[in-house]
């Protein structure tokens, strides 16, 4: 008995340990640790599939919350350039840094409470100190005194308006008025309504920068050159010469 015993100690000892000697098996610890993604995977229905749809899906919500959103136009007040069942994606930080909605953007806004339910999209033609007046000899809108001409954008055989109005956009919310003037209900429907038909600004989801379906449509939905030269409001020259004075 102590022979065998001795020689089975013998025989243990004496495995080769040289360069061409087999590798020694790898300790079992670390295969339990390498294999634990794989065990999750396992355990959930759909295996690594499943796992990365998952992934995909928080991030794509993750990108609508705070990124970008698509829309789909649900009606012809904003044509000729944006038709029914077109989508656009919304950039939702366009306004977050800083940089408010200018005049002549396409944004979308949360109309809950003050328009009614749901969103709208509608192009910004006042902003905070803006006078905006409708028509001028021309039949043109006028902003802060300058005439625009809406011809690039607005639908053709509309004029720009047929309700006369007369206001100074409050500082904080938007005069915004659809490109289909005929079939568009905006700030002009809304004058005699709770807030005067200006948007606030905190209600603005984002702006509105490219179509993306149908592809034949697809496009850039680029800031028109109209309000380029409409002149700052009043308010805000005086508020800025007030500024630089004290500095």
């Amino acid at each position: 008995m102590d022979d065998e015993a001795q020689q089975t100690e013998r025989d243990r000892s004496s495995r080769p340990s040289g360069p061409g000697s087999p590798p020694e098996p790898e300790p079992r610890e670390g295969r339990s640790r390498s294999a634990y993604p794989g065990a999750v995977a396992a355990w959930i229905p759909g295996g690594w599939i499943t796992v990365t749809l998952l992934v995909l899906l928080l991030f794509l919500l993750l990108l609508s919350a705070f990124v970008i959103q698509p829309f789909r136009i649900p009606s012809g007040s904003m044509e000729r350039g944006l038709r029914i069942g077109d989508r656009v994606v919304v950039n939702k930080v366009a306004y977050r840094f800083g940089a408010g909605p200018r005049r002549g953007d396409i944004v979308v806004f949360d109309g809950t409470g003050t328009w009614g339910d749901g969103d709208y999209i509608k192009r910004v033609v006042g902003v905070g100190g803006d006078h905006v007046t409708c028509c001028d000899d021309e039949g043109r809108v006028q902003v802060n005194g300058r005439p625009v001409d809406e011809s690039a954008f607005l639908y053709p055989g509309d004029s720009p308006s047929t309700v006369a109005f007369d206001v100074v956009v409050p500082a904080g919310t938007l005069f915004v008025l659809g490109d289909h003037r005929a079939d568009s209900s905006d700030s002009r429907d809304h004058l005699g309504s709770p807030g005067g038909g200006m948007v606030p600004v905190d209600d603005v989801v984002g702006r509105a920068d490219w179509i993306v379906w149908p592809f034949g449509h697809a496009t850039v939905l680029d800031r028109p050159g109209a309000y380029a030269s409409v002149p700052a409001a009043k308010g805000a020259k005086d508020a800025k010469h007030a500024k630089d004075a004290d500095g």
